[in-house]
């Protein structure tokens, strides 16, 4: 629930009070003397003076209070709401053309009141029920989610440090410890709320941070890659693109973008809601977090083909994030007012757009191409297995490198098959590399890796 302070001149007071009877709601009003509060331009001084309580209107409560207000404001008006009618009080207000230039709005555990119980079951209930919260509210939660920038960036290289301990290791117990620490959520709610409500500077400080942070992500993790193979902890040699949980980030496909639009929508849905955001956090930073790893990685160890996959993973997840946080938190009716889109200017607007629709062509065309591609060798692997003189063994998984990598014409592909014990199948690399070669038209590099496998049936 909220407890809500509106400071009142003495024209609005009246209508104010009439619609907070109108609807049944509690209220207490306090008389503040009248002041004068130094605004920029002017050269006025401050006065302060203790007021007095007065009985408020019909349905309301009495008590006293010492206070301060602005010149032509005599009045303060105090009453608890449940979350879920935030919105709808200050659209009433809106309509009734009453100033809010000073409204608090603060988070309160319970209140008794006489009709608050009502209050519930009208908004949070019954048939106004809704979880959205106001606009204002999900401005300063947004930026309260993000925190200052020397612990944001250096939280941000630890959760890569450890996501690319997590990745060497095969752990995937490590990459979600790398997720829970990592601060992407703040910075990611940050811009799609600066977007939805036109907030230029809340929009740009999003979008920079986003870019900054996991620029140092992909960078701490190199140079960590580094370090690992020079102190001898891992050898320059190992393939890494044979480690499942490198390679589950280097070849992206259609289905891996459900990650980052899964995590934006989440994302909205718990700020807009007033749901707790740490989970949601974990969702974002899994679609960000292991993509940047995973390409430091690929720059550590000179493999193009892991760096470049990954990257463009995580320029898909990045952009899927933003782009669904907008569209949710627009589906939840959340718009700019005319004096935030004053901030947001046109040309700046402008390149943010074009600047998302091409990130989106881009990764889109060569998610499309890769996906089309690893069809393609799947295909081409499930025949040759059809096939009566491979009819013993069993397919466990396909792994097709990221096909566009500059300088690279030959992609690396991963079979992993089961087999009898003792069982040979000598010329299987060959027969694959020559399918997916007479499918895709391309030279590809095939590798065959068997599992031996002995089985004893019951009924046998």
């Amino acid at each position: 629930m909220r407890l809500v302070q509106l400071l009142l001149s003495e024209d609005h007071r009246e209508p104010v009070l009439s619609i907070l009877d109108e609807e049944g709601i509690d209220y207490l009003t306090f008389e503040t003397a009248s002041v004068e509060f130094e605004t920029a331009g002017t050269d006025s001084k401050t006065a302060a003076d203790a007021g007095s309580a007065t009985a408020a209107d019909a349905g309301s409560e009495t008590a006293t209070d010492t206070g301060s207000a602005t010149t032509d404001h005599d009045l303060l008006v105090e009453f608890p709401l449940p979350n879920q009618a935030v919105e709808y009080l200050t659209d009433r207000f809106d309509e009734a053309g009453i100033d809010q230039r000073y409204m608090v709005t603060l988070a309160a555990e319970s209140a008794q009141t006489e009709r608050f119980a009502e209050l519930e079951n009208r908004f949070v209930t019954g048939t106004e029920a809704g979880d959205s919260i106001a606009p204002d509210e999900l401005r300063t939660t947004a930026l309260d989610l993000h925190p200052d920038p020397l612990p944001y960036y250096s939280m941000t290289v630890v959760s890569a440090l450890v996501a690319v301990a997590g990745l060497l290791v095969d752990s995937a117990a490590l990459v979600v410890g790398a997720m829970v620490i990592a601060p992407q959520v703040g910075s990611a709610l940050t811009a799609s709320v600066g977007a939805t409500v036109g907030d230029w500077e809340m929009l740009t400080d999003g979008v920079r941070a986003q870019l900054f942070s996991l620029s140092l992500a992909i960078l701490g993790a190199a140079a960590f890659g580094v370090a690992l193979q020079l102190s001898g902890f891992v050898s320059p040699t190992v393939d890494v693109e044979t480690i499942a949980q490198v390679g589950e980030r280097t070849s992206p496909g259609l289905l891996t973008l459900a990650v980052g639009l899964a995590a934006g929508i989440v994302g909205a849905v718990g700020l807009a809601t007033a749901l707790p955001v740490s989970i949601v956090g974990v969702m974002i930073a899994a679609a960000l977090i292991p993509a940047a790893a995973a390409t430091g990685i690929g720059i550590a160890w000179s493999e193009p083909g892991v760096a470049v996959g990954a990257a463009v993973l995580l320029v898909a997840n990045l952009v899927s994030v933003n782009v669904a946080g907008f569209a949710t938190l627009r589906a939840f009716g959340y718009r700019s007012t005319d004096a935030d889109t004053s901030s947001l200017p046109r040309f700046g607007a402008a390149v943010v757009a074009v600047a998302l629709v091409a990130a989106v062509l881009g990764s889109g065309g060569l998610f499309t191409a890769q996906a089309s591609f690893e069809n393609e060798v799947n295909s081409a692997v499930s025949d040759v297995l059809d096939d009566e003189a491979y009819e013993d063994l069993e397919l466990v998984q396909t792994r097709v490198e990221f096909v566009v990598v500059p300088g690279s014409t030959s992609p690396d592909v991963r079979v992993v098959v089961h087999r009898s014990a003792g069982a040979s199948s000598p010329g299987l690399a060959a027969d694959l590399g020559a399918a997916i070669e007479d499918r895709t038209g391309r030279d590809v590099n095939v590798r065959v890796e068997f599992i031996e496998v002995q089985q004893f049936d019951a009924e046998g």
